[in-house]
């Protein structure tokens, strides 16, 4: 996994309404790039709503937020759709963006072991370097978490 002081890696995904975001048109802004496992699910649904109530805030502290999942395009539409989320979504089915984040791993779950994907958050500054890494996602709190980074 990629880690504080880190160049962020540059990507270029479709999001909910099918148009190409890249990360390096977002230079000279903060990014709040979120992964998270899946679409309508109630852990991402609460991160996703808790980003979306504090939208406004992030924005005005000068960040822009993304979220990615595995899910396709159409999935990121109707859960985009059903929860007003005014952020895009990335669909990275084929995990490129997930992967050269490291937010694919070894997960614990009932006693098993798995292979899926890390609820994770990069904050990556205006110069594109990673600033910050929460690995600890409070899924209903998830904004207060970045806003006490910076305080």
């Amino acid at each position: 996994m990629l880690t504080k002081g880190e160049q962020a890696p540059d990507f270029s995904a479709k999001d909910q309404n099918g148009n190409t975001v890249s990360l390096s048109q977002f230079l000279g802004k903060k990014i709040v790039l979120y992964f998270y496992p899946k679409d309508d699910t109630p852990g991402c649904t609460k991160e996703a709503c808790n980003l979306r109530d504090n939208h406004q805030n992030l924005i005005d502290q000068g960040f822009v937020v993304l979220g990615v999942s595995p899910d396709s395009e159409s999935s990121h539409q109707k859960f985009s759709t059903k929860f007003s989320l005014p952020f895009p979504l990335l669909a990275d089915p084929e995990m490129n963006i997930i992967k050269a984040y490291g937010a694919w791993g070894e997960k614990k779950m009932y006693g098993k072991t798995y292979e899926g994907l890390l609820r994770t958050t990069f904050i990556i500054g205006e110069n594109g370097m990673i600033d910050e890494v929460i690995h600890k996602v409070k899924t209903d709190d998830h904004a207060k978490q970045i806003f006490n980074l910076y305080q």
